[in-house]
């Protein structure tokens, strides 16, 4: 702690209502609000962690006054409690600013009006009196009332779990999973916390155990900090650790010495918390560290491809002797095209081998050969099923085919919890089924695919090896393609219409190591710009206004930021604020909802951030992208309408699963297509420049890449091939 903290005096405490929140940065918590504390009309400014409060709320706050140089006189928050408003206004404030369930503006107005002063009283130990305002009944009042309890048990954990630091929102979604538990496990299994509860990692946790007087080297705390270090490493993609690796990483995590972490490791693997198997490496045999449904779902994915080429049924035996010159003379009738020879051979290949792979970049022909491929199992009667990772690309694939296609996560019927109501026992009826933008499927959504392919069924994988790999752990497509057991075939030829496109031509430039060319391009530009603050600037200018000029693209609907980063001055999250600003402005008397650092407004581009399979028909996954159609305060839900046209409701509790997709990651947009790209590229993402990253980029634009940004950093994005592999075995389990 420095100096000038020790020094300072005891903190003072001020109570006051939260009027509005003028600034909250969403990744530190840091908030500038403007509070009422009844002295007169003034506002008086507030700095500090405020990350939950809503405006209406009466906070009692600790902290110290200060004087800033430009804004004045202002109160530090160093921590806040809520506490109900003691006045007719406050109360008037409190229950209108759509905090309790049920009660909105109108109602509120309704109960204090009948109840006065005693409102919060009668809410609290009469709450069946609610009945006698005009509009209440019986269904209503028992919803504000359940509400209430649930606000003041919330308010309970809130003050505990802020002793140990933990933010409002987190301490909401506590209590939702433990309900009057949660400060018991929280005293008691802190650490659980990080494995049940979304949004607590294991920092988060450990802070939590260090507050609750957990010892710093016990065994606990060391067994969840490499559980963490191995989750961490699936979040990086990787689907295992080296046991000398992992123990050095969690080491440094957990700042014990190796020899404790080594043997908390040896009691994990013996309490079957983990799985240790030894592994073929370049230098010998390695240990290799799996959490368990990894180390199962690469066994069970391995086999399961292994049996289905084995497999001697043949769900399509009418391709097994068929005279090809006739099947593909009458296929050229149907498409009005002949098939280059290694589009020929893929086609052959998906129709008489039980697992192929179909590889290729842009403009050569991955999508005529797919549809070549449907046409002729169709003619011969096959049952096919067409799938894709992500909803956007499902609707490509069945506009393309002129087939029904639908997500791998749709197709499963996923239920609640993750499983899939298709399996090896259930298995799909299917002949020939096809999976596009195969690149995006991570290890455990592949292997509960393949586990639902029946026996004698062609299975035909198709996707861009040279983009980025998956975002969950795994990189199945590239570890298929290294496997000689599998047959696979890459298109290289790049056809003559594709080749004067400049998307694809400097997707195979930049692929190739090779600069884009930018002279005489229609489609493709470059508008240089070294300050990485003027690039966000211009990125906003970019997609709002000057393609819509241009070639009047609808800059919500057609125009997508992609960035290599969310953090930074041009990174996703700062240019969805800029972007926010220009197509959806606050408006008065719209209702916006504010949640952490974002506010949600009516006819936001939104996307999903984590698997909720407990949303929807079918769940909603991670990357879902959708539109913010409707903002009810008094019943505080969100509705959103997805690309898959499902209109799915959310609490404003739940919000932080969803976040602005004016701008996202690169990483986000795999197996999406958009009219038009917009790739701000500059220095200050310099860790994340790699050509893999570009190429990705470019390659979801149908007609329109813009570049802006620094020249050095697109170089250097050119010049750096992502570093090393994921530690995956899989290519190994299929070789064996």
């Amino acid at each position: 702690m420095s100096a000038g903290v020790v020094s300072r005096p005891a903190p003072q405490v001020l109570e006051a209502v939260l009027e509005r929140l003028t600034f909250v940065n969403e990744e530190t918590g840091y908030t500038v609000a403007r509070v009422a504390t009844g002295r007169g009309s003034d506002l008086t400014t507030v700095v500090g962690s405020l990350l939950g409060a809503q405006p209406g709320e009466s906070l009692r706050m600790r902290g110290w006054w200060s004087s800033h140089p430009q804004y004045g006189r202002q109160f530090e928050v160093l921590s806040y409690t809520t506490v109900l408003p003691a006045t007719i206004q406050g109360i008037r404030r409190y229950l209108g600013s759509g905090l309790i369930k049920g009660i909105g503006p109108v109602f509120a107005e309704r109960i204090v009006e009948h109840f006065d002063v005693d409102t919060l009283r009668v809410i609290e130990e009469e709450p069946g009196r609610l009945v006698e305002v005009p509009g209440l009944g019986p269904k209503r009042t028992a919803k504000i009332t359940a509400a209430w309890v649930e606000q003041k048990a919330i308010k309970e954990v809130m003050v505990f779990l802020q002793g140990v630091g933990v933010s409002t929102s987190i301490a909401v979604r506590i209590y939702k999973k433990y309900a009057e538990k949660s400060i018991d496990v929280v005293k008691t299994e802190p650490y659980r916390l990080a494995a049940d509860v979304w949004g607590i990692g294991f920092k988060t946790a450990d802070a939590i155990a260090q507050a609750v007087g957990i010892p710093h080297d016990s065994p606990e705390r060391v067994k969840a900090g490499l559980q963490y270090t191995l989750s961490q490493a699936t979040d990086s993609g990787h689907c295992y650790l080296p046991a000398d690796q992992l123990v050095a990483e969690a080491t440094k995590i957990l700042d014990v010495p190796g020899g404790l972490a080594a043997g908390c490791l040896d009691d994990l693997v013996t309490e079957e918390g983990v799985v240790r198997e030894m592994l073929p490496g370049l230098d010998g045999p390695i240990a290799a560290i799996y959490l368990v449904p990894f180390h199962r779902a690469e066994m069970s994915l391995a086999n399961a491809l292994l049996t289905l080429l084995r497999e001697r049924a043949d769900r399509m035996p009418a391709f097994a002797g068929v005279d090809w010159a006739k099947a593909l003379t009458w296929l050229k009738g149907r498409t009005g095209t002949d098939l280059a020879p290694e589009q020929e051979q893929a086609v052959r290949l998906a129709l008489t081998a039980k697992v192929a792979v179909l590889t290729g970049g842009p403009g050569c022909g991955k999508s005529f050969t797919v549809r070549s491929i449907v046409e002729l199992a169709a003619a011969k009667m096959a049952k096919i099923l067409l799938v894709a990772p992500t909803g956007r690309a499902a609707k490509r694939l069945a506009e393309l085919t002129g087939q029904p296609a639908a997500t791998v996560h749709r197709l499963l019927k996923l239920q609640p919890g993750g499983d899939a109501s298709y399996d090896r026992d259930n298995p799909l009826d299917v002949d020939l089924l096809v999976v596009d933008e195969a690149s995006m499927l991570d290890l455990i959504l592949a292997n509960k695919l393949v586990k639902a392919v029946p026996p004698g069924a062609h299975l035909l994988l198709v996707g861009d090896v040279d983009q980025l790999p998956s975002v969950g752990a795994g990189e199945v497509l590239r570890d298929l393609l290294a496997a000689d057991t599998v047959p696979r075939v890459r298109l290289t030829q790049v056809f003559r219409q594709a080749a004067d496109s400049g998307v694809v031509t400097n997707a195979h430039r930049i692929n190739a190591g090779r600069p884009p060319q930018l002279a005489g391009m229609s489609d493709f530009f470059l508008f240089p710009c070294e300050d990485t603050e003027a690039a966000a600037t211009l990125t906003v200018e970019v997609a709002c206004t000057r393609i819509a000029r241009k070639f009047g693209l609808d800059p919500r609907r057609d125009v997508q930021v992609l960035a290599p980063m969310h953090r930074g001055p041009a990174g996703a999250g700062a240019l969805n604020t800029l972007l926010q600003q220009q197509l959806t402005p606050a408006r008065e008397g719209l209702p916006e909802r504010r949640a952490g650092g974002r506010v949600f407004r009516i006819g936001d581009k939104v996307t999903q951030i984590r698997n909720n399979y407990d949303k929807g028909q079918a769940g909603v996954f991670n990357g879902t992208i959708g539109v913010v159609t409707a903002l009810d305060p008094d019943e505080q839900t969100l509705t959103v309408r997805t690309d898959e046209d499902e209109s799915i409701d959310y609490d404003f509790d739940e919000l932080d699963e969803l976040s602005h997709a004016y701008a996202m990651t690169i990483h986000r947009s795999q197996g999406s297509e958009y009219p038009a790209v917009v790739i701000p590229i500059t220095t200050s993402a310099w860790m994340m420049l790699q050509r893999n990253l570009l190429y990705t980029a470019i390659t979801r634009a149908k007609k329109l890449v813009v570049l802006v940004g620094s020249r050095r950093a697109l170089a250097a994005a050119i010049r750096t091939v992502s570093a090393g592999r994921r530690h995956t075995a899989l290519t190994h389990r299929l070789t064996t």
